[in-house]
This record gives C-alpha cells, structure tokens and sequence, in this order.
C-alpha cells in the first residue's frame, strides 16, 4: 500500500467520531515506536515532520522511514508536513513526496494568511496533495513556533467559512486552548478546552475536518521520572485527556501529538542511564525508549483518539 492522502481518512473520522493521531517523527525509533503501536491496534496513522526534524534527520532518510513503516505495517498512512512557514518549504516537501503538507499562515493578518494558503493549495492540489490551514494562534513552542500566552488568540468562528471558501483548503486547525510544547499550563490552573468555539465552527463547516494542534497532555509519571532522575521540569499540566475525547467526537478529525512522546523517550533514556551507567550500547537505551513511545500511541489510540480499529 502507498502512502495516502488524509482524505478518505478525514471522511470516516467525522462521521465515525473519532480522530486520526498526527504523530511528530524525527528517527528510527519514534517511527517505530508509533507505527508498532498503530499496527497493533489496527489504526491508521498520520506521521508528521516538521521543518526542524527534516533539518535533523533529513528528507530522504526520513522517506525511507516512513515508506518502510507502510511496508511493514500495511496501514493507511499519511505523510505530513508540520507547521509549513513558507511555499518554497511546502513545495519542496510535496514535489519530495509528502501526501499533505501544513502552511501556517496563522501570524499573518487575515488577507495574508488567505493569499499564502491559496498559493499553497493550488500548487499542491496540482500534484495530489491536501493541504492544513491554521486560523488562531496557539501559545507555546514548538521548533521555531514561539508564541507568546500574550499573542496567542482564539479562533473566530465567524472567519472560518470565508477563509476555507476562498483558500479552498482541506482542514484548517483551530485555536481553542491547546498549547505548543510541554510547559503549558501553571500549577493550579484549569485548563479546558473552550468547545464553544469548536461547536460554532462546526455548525458554520459542516462536515469539515478540523485539526487541534498543541494536544499532548504532558503525562505526569514522565515528568516525575525525569525529575527523579536529574531533571528539573516543573509539574506542567495539560488539557484533560477527556476534552480531547469530546473534541474528537464532534468536528475533530485530526489531533497533534508530540511533547507526550518526546517526555516517555526521554524519562525512559534517564531511567536507563541511571540504572546502567556503564552501558554505552545505543540498542540498550534506545529499544526501551521505543517500548515507551509505543505504549504512549497505544494508550493514545484507544483512549484519546478512538481510532482503534479504524484502519
């Protein structure tokens, strides 16, 4: 099976109520990790390179990654570009073989972010390929994403409808208070996701997929085994897994993941290395980070997602 678009995916997501999971991929064993986990759940998958991981790992080692996960697995898969800031990068990651690509224009007044996305949908529609827009802007960091809580802003409902129709775009995702990286919200806070916005948005694109970006929960036994182990991460917190579930089941069709994976990998490195501090074989720290990553998608999938056996 080749790498597919999110289309047909999208379709079944919204009328199923559930949502596809966009996985962040920078190597070998988040791929595996992730698709591992996908395959035995029966899910299909969206893997997604943002413009930092490319810059790390690669395009064409990235390619064969992914296109040996497919292999392997036999699952739908989409190939994704995160968080796209220009033509030329989208260009480059569709003409490489990505099946859908990010333009995030979302920084840009109104009328810019609407001329940038339409030279991206028209190029990449061209050739095959569906195409994200953002409106709102999310607080946090992410690669080369860096909001500020001041300059973060909700989405409007009542642009939505003139900017899908004169983009022409896919799916558009919105602002309704996720938030980039693991710091993301203060001890004591109650963070929730404001459904109200979403629910506005759904009744003004019926039927339209809406993606949420910002959406790992920063599990706290990670941060507490990071800490154990020589970090110093405050006790961030994120939205409750619960809302995620309720924002899948409405016009949700797509929901970003990324801060939860790099926390299981990275606790569970620390872990090792302070348990074995004379092992220096990457196989023995890197294959338990592995298990890690794949246990986190599994409980994502089921839990949060609702796409096992989806594929």
């Amino acid at each position: 099976m080749p790498l597919v678009t999110t289309t047909e995916m999208f379709e079944k997501a919204y009328k199923g109520g559930y949502a596809i999971g966009a996985f962040n991929v920078n190597n070998m064993e988040i791929v595996q990790g992730i698709t591992e986990a996908a395959q035995e759940l029966n899910a299909p998958l969206i893997l997604q390179v943002s413009k930092g991981a490319r810059q790390y790992a690669n395009h064409t080692y990235l390619m064969k990654l992914v296109e040996a996960a497919v292999i392997e697995t036999g699952l739908p898969i989409a190939l994704h570009l995160d968080h796209g800031n220009s033509f030329e990068l989208c260009k480059s990651c569709i003409d490489g073989g990505f099946t859908s690509v990010m333009i995030d224009a979302s920084s840009k007044p109104f009328e810019e972010n609407i001329a940038l996305t339409r030279q991206v949908v028209d190029y990449a529609h061209d050739h095959g390929v569906v195409v994200e827009a953002e409106l709102g802007t999310l607080a946090g960091i992410e690669d080369e994403v860096n909001v500020s809580a001041e300059d973060s802003s909700y989405t409007r409902p009542e642009d939505v409808q003139e900017f899908v129709q004169r983009t022409g775009c896919d799916s558009l995702a919105i602002a309704i208070g996720t938030s980039h990286g693991a710091y993301k919200f203060k001890p004591g806070t109650d963070p929730k996701l404001r459904l109200d916005i979403l629910e506005e948005v759904e009744k003004r694109l019926p039927g339209f997929p809406i993606v949420l970006h910002g959406s790992s929960s920063v599990p706290q036994e990670f941060v507490k085994m990071i800490n154990e182990y020589g970090g110093n991460m405050p006790g961030a917190i994120g939205i409750p897994e619960e809302q995620l579930r309720m924002a899948a089941r409405m016009a949700v069709c797509k929901i970003n993941i990324d801060s939860d994976l790099r926390l299981a990998m990275t606790a569970s490195i620390r872990k090792y290395f302070a348990e074995h501090p004379d092992h220096f074989d990457p196989r023995q720290y890197l294959g338990p980070a592995r298990d890690a990553i794949r246990e986190m998608v599994k409980h994502k999938i089921k839990d949060v997602l609702g796409c096992d056996g989806k594929a």
